[in-house]
Parts: structure tokens; sequence; C-alpha cells
């Protein structure tokens, strides 16, 4: 069959056409598909840019070394707390953020003094201990008097005939840090319902090396409010040795611990804002105090450090995403949450922007070697970060366990804001934890950028994504 000349003439003119419009048919159902995804090809490729960056950076490891090193431990009511962060907003400003502030809080005021404890039978010998923070001095004088070694509530409850003018020593093996801060928190209370004079704690550490761990400690109203500090597990163990051999353990405790009036301190919040949605937020950080021993490198300027870094990064791309990414290191974690609880508060009542607040990160189990996040939120949420998880796959933090969170975005959580926890290989954490042991040369430049690159791709990813992270 031969082709006419008209016939010829349609050919060539229609098939380009039809080429052209099964090409943009193509372009529209590509477009249309990708409205569905969570994440879009270019958001995946910029955020891919971010993780090497932030893999490269050293900025923000410099930036780490200078707070521990020049403002060291960061207790509230501190002026070194202060100083440090006068420092960071000084170094934010600098950094090109839209807005960075400081949000006034009042926070607790406590401080240790002078402190000592000394064995004096079966043999003479000083104990390393840290008073807990919180805790009452000894009224400027020591106090001493008879051992008593338990290993759990249970265990006190049924020698409590034998508690009143002694010194309780909780001497409990270290299982999860759940179980065993309880004793740290509660025990002053239960040893001076059945009489103690004074209790005693073995750290609340997984190893030690003659290191004694402090931390919060509570007080019940209408219980006799007694000392209660912490000795360090080698020294527990020798006393237990000692008990176990029918001696008699006597130990003089001397504490010149203080509560001061409420202080004020400083929540630090710094904003980079969307270009398409600036009232959605995506808040990420840690808590800027410390306790007032070591540097808080680890526990936790790391994590603060790590958030704001992961933030500089999207600055420094010079790409915006379409939501505000808001970093803020909260104060007075440690000893009263104020800082958090403010935070919610203020967001709630008078920012108005809850129901804004997409997701809450927080990194605060030491800046380790990056597993990936524990989340706590939606399923539909959970599927959609699982898309920004796999950016992560190269450097084995793709991990997205379902539950986390943390204390700081723990008062937002509780509002209904969906939160994630930054999960570290964190073997060695309560060997520093709450010690003089906690400082920068416990940390390692490659971890710490994966933490960053990890924070980094969160933030960016959902804050740049198609829509809005599901409730």
């Amino acid at each position: 069959m031969t082709t006419s000349a008209p016939s010829l003439f349609y050919a060539r003119i229609i098939t380009p056409v039809m080429g052209l419009l099964f090409f943009l048919s193509l372009s529209i159902q590509a477009q249309t598909n990708d409205s569905t995804v969570y994440v879009s090809t270019s958001t995946k490729q910029a955020n891919s840019l971010l993780i090497q960056r932030a893999l490269s950076s050293t900025l923000g490891f410099d930036r780490l070394a200078h707070l521990s090193d020049y403002y060291g431990h960061r207790l509230s009511g501190s002026e070194e707390l202060e100083h440090a962060i006068d420092w960071i907003v000084g170094e934010m400003t600098k950094d090109g953020f839209d807005r960075v502030w400081k949000q006034e809080v009042m926070v607790p005021h406590w401080e240790r003094g002078h402190e000592y404890a000394t064995l004096n039978a079966p043999i003479q010998k000083d104990l390393a201990m840290l008073g807990l923070g919180g805790s009452i001095g000894t009224g400027g004088k020591p106090i001493t008097g008879e051992v008593i070694m338990v290993h759990s509530f249970e265990d006190l409850e049924s020698k409590k005939d034998s508690v009143p003018g002694k010194i309780v020593l909780f001497n409990v093996p270290f299982s999860t840090y759940g179980q065993t801060v309880q004793y740290r928190v509660n025990g002053a209370i239960e040893a001076a319902k059945h009489g103690a004079i004074a209790s005693i704690i073995a750290s609340v550490a997984s190893y030690s090396m003659q290191t004694p761990h402090t931390g919060v400690m509570y007080y019940e109203e209408g219980i006799p409010k007694i000392p209660h500090a912490a000795i360090t597990l080698e020294n527990a163990l020798l006393i237990e040795r000692f008990l176990q051999r029918g001696e008699t353990i006597e130990i003089s405790l001397y504490m010149e611990a203080e509560q001061f009036e409420d202080a004020i301190s400083h929540n630090v919040i710094a904003e980079i804002k969307g270009s398409v949605f600036p009232d959605e937020l995506i808040v990420l950080g840690g808590h800027i105090d410390s306790w007032d021993v070591g540097q808080g490198a680890m526990d936790d300027g790391g994590g603060c450090v790590a958030a704001w870094e992961a933030a500089r990064l999207i600055i420094e791309s010079g790409i915006r995403p379409k939501r505000t990414v808001r970093v803020v290191l909260w104060t007075n974690e440690e000893n009263g949450l104020r800082g958090a609880n403010h935070y919610a508060d203020w967001a709630e009542k008078v920012e108005q922007s809850i129901h804004n607040h997409l997701l809450a990160m927080e990194s605060d189990a030491g800046v380790f070697d990056p597993i990936g996040f524990g989340f706590s939120g939606s399923e539909q949420a959970y599927d959609q970060l699982g898309e920004i998880a796999q950016l992560l796959v190269e450097i084995d933090a793709a991990e997205l366990r379902k539950g986390g969170g943390g204390a700081d975005i723990g008062p937002l959580m509780n509002k209904g804001v969906p939160g994630m926890g930054l999960n570290v290989d964190a073997e060695k954490y309560f060997w520093y934890h709450h010690s003089a042991a906690d400082t920068f040369d416990k940390l390692n430049h490659e971890d710490f950028n994966e933490c960053v690159a990890t924070m980094a791709a969160y933030a960016f990813g959902v804050a740049d994504a198609e829509v809005r992270l599901a409730r």
C-alpha cells in the first residue's frame, strides 16, 4: 500500500504533536503523583546535600568545645549558665537566623557548697560523694551515724524497726535508669518515714571509676527533710563487704547545701522563617542547663549545639524550607523543667501556635553514634517520616522506632504535638551522666556530625514537605 502525500503530511505533523501530548501527560501525571508523596524529589535532593554538609562540618563541634571549656557546668540559677546563654545568642545572631531571642523563665537556685563523707568504722577512709540536687545541708556540722544498707524499698520496709537514728544506704545495682533512679529521687522520703537521720545512694550509674553521680531529688510535705547524697559504686560495694563480715559501719556526712530564692534564667529561641507556611513550626533542641560538676558537654551541651548546627546548616545551604524551623534551648531541665513548661504554656496561650507545632525533636541522650529516632504520633505521621528515614541509611541512622520523646518536649507532647527523641549508641552514657567525668573529651567529632545530620534531615524534611505532618 502506498502512502499519499496528504497522509505523509498529517503523519509528520500529528506524530510530534501526539508525542508532545504524551510527554505533557506524563509530566502532569508525575506532578499529580508527586503531590501525593510526603517529601518531594527536590526536597530529598536538597536534604541529601544538607546531610553531606553536616558530615563535613567543623563549626558545630568547635562551638561545643568552646561552650564546654569556657562556660563549663551550667546549673540553674548560676552565672555560668546565663553567660553561656548570652554567648549562644550572640553567635546565633551572627549565623543569620531570622529571629533570635531570650525567653525569661524563673528557675530554682540550689547550691551545694562544701561537702564531704568519711567512713569512720571499721576503717577510716574519705568517700568520694556528691550531694543530690535539692538536698538540705547538715546544719553546719557533720552528721555521724551507723549505716543500715538496703537493696530496695521493700527491703527498707522489712528493716524499718532498725532504721531510727541511722543513715540508710540504698545499694541498688543499676538495671535501667527508670528503675534505678527512683532511689535517688525518692530515697530521702522513704528513709525519713522510718526515722533515718540521713540517706545515701550508690550512684545511679552503669559503670564507675570512683566517680559519684549527682541528680535531682525530692521531699514530700509532711515528711521530715534529711540530707541525701550519692557515693561511688566502689565504696558502696566496699561497705557491703564489710557488712557481710559482720562489721558495724559508721559514716560522717557534712553538707552545706542550700536552696535560695528562684532566679531569672532564659530559654534560647532562634528561627528560620518558612517561605510558604511561616506559621507552621518544627521545633528542635535540647537543654542548656547542666549539673554543677563536669562540663555538661554530653548532658546536654552536645544536644543543644547539634540542634543549633542542624539549623545553621539549613541557613548556609541557601534553601529556605516551606515551614519555620525553630531551635529551642530549654533552661532548667535538670531540676525543675521550668523552661519546658514555660515554653509550652507560652506557645499555647500567648503565641497560640500549639496546633501549628507540627513536630518537636529533642536530643538528650548524648551525641554518641546515632541510630535514628523514636517517634510518638499518629500512624500516618510515622509513615510520612519513614520517607525521610531512608535518607539516613548510609550513616546507619535510619531506624525509626515507635515510641519516643524527651523531658523538654514532654509538655508539648502532652498538648498533642508529635514528638521525636534522638536514639544513640548509649552504652557509655551512664558512665558519665551527672558526674565530673561529663567533659568534652568523651565526645567524638564524627559521631557528633552524624547526630547533626540526623537532626537536620528530619527538621528540613518535615519543614519542606509537600503536606503537613499528620496529627
